[in-house]
């Protein structure tokens, strides 16, 4: 690279529950969006895979953010903290110099001009000289494959930790979409609660977590059935351990009523779509993007709502970071999907 400074070229795709970022084509950061922090000093002291063990086990002194919530910057100065800590993780050798960053950052298609400024700040913040950003939508479909600039209807559904977004694409351009703040920490929340209530246990965020990623199911029945969950936690009533096995059944049962929320929300997109688009969608199915796309059963489930077929993305947790990456090496070419 030489003594001079150069550029570093950085696709991010800022999630609330984790944050990617490709450089040179590679995903090389892929960490939970999360930092602890000394309450005293205000000082950095764990971000990511190191954080995150922290969430509900922090002494008096030490403090756990999540900096971004429903998709959005909640927390400025720990997002700023959180990014500039991940860039870090980014080795770059044979330069003297810190490298001049440019970003091409994914933000949800709902996000207001307060929101996209904040985002901007914070890239800036951390470094970046030129800040980008793309909705996460027309991302998710560049990462899926999808033809954006067809002539024809592509219907996609990103299912991050924050929102999930719902979007018919044509002509490069978003026709329709919708934009609800039901996702993957609401899933979680749903498997405290109906864990509390059926069960009388209590259980962690991270222990809700690991169940939904390990039998989080959208049917109750599954062609191929995922092992049952043994969970251990306090009773509700007399605080002394208890265990139960949880199999998947259950757990769909207790996400049915947010999963019932995206089902109308897609609903609500195919009626509004022009017929023309509709009749593509119809032939060319719907693409899954996003952690949600993993639960087990969501794309049956939402193939028998609608009628039309869903396809889940290659690698549905990158198919973000992997379209915005494709963006920020075409950014000449896809100027009109950027802000």
């Amino acid at each position: 690279m030489g003594l001079f400074s150069f550029t570093q070229d950085l696709a991010i795709d800022l999630g609330t529950a984790n944050t990617l970022i490709v450089y040179n084509d590679e995903v090389v950061v892929d960490e939970p969006s999360v930092i602890a922090i000394d309450i005293q000093t205000n000082q950095l002291h764990a971000l990511g895979h190191a954080a995150k063990p922290y969430i509900g086990r922090t002494p008096n002194n030490l403090r756990t953010i999540r900096p971004l919530k429903d998709g959005v910057i909640a927390d400025f100065n720990a997002t700023e903290l959180m990014l500039k800590g991940l860039i870090r993780k980014i080795h770059t050798s044979g330069s003297l110099f810190s490298p001049s960053l440019k970003m091409v950052i994914c933000i949800p298609s709902g996000s207001t001009n307060v929101e996209i400024r904040a985002v901007r700040d914070s890239a800036e913040h951390a470094g970046a000289r030129e800040v980008a950003m793309i909705f996460e939508p027309m991302a998710a479909a560049l990462g899926a494959g999808i033809d954006v600039e067809a002539p024809e209807g592509n219907m996609i559904i990103d299912i991050g930790g924050g929102t999930s977004e719902i979007a018919c694409i044509s002509l490069g351009g978003i026709v329709t979409s919708k934009s609800i703040n039901v996702a993957g920490d609401v899933f979680t929340t749903d498997i405290i609660n109906y864990i509390r209530q059926q069960h009388n246990i209590r259980i962690g965020e991270r222990t809700a977590e690991e169940i939904k990623c390990k039998v989080g199911a959208a049917l109750p029945e599954l062609e191929v059935e995922p092992e049952d969950f043994v969970v251990t936690g306090p009773s509700v009533l007399t605080s002394l351990p208890q265990t139960v096995t949880l199999n998947y059944s259950e757990i769909a049962y207790a996400l049915d009523s947010s999963l019932s929320k995206l089902d109308e929300a897609l609903m609500q997109v195919l009626t509004d779509m022009p017929a023309e688009l509709y009749s593509d969608v119809v032939r060319n199915g719907i693409y899954l993007a996003g952690g949600g796309a993993l639960i087990k059963g969501l794309n049956k489930r939402l193939s028998d709502k609608t009628g039309i077929p869903v396809h889940i993305a290659e690698d549905p947790l990158r198919a973000i970071v992997r379209g915005t990456n494709i963006a920020l090496k075409n950014i000449n070419h896809f100027s009109f999907l950027l802000r």
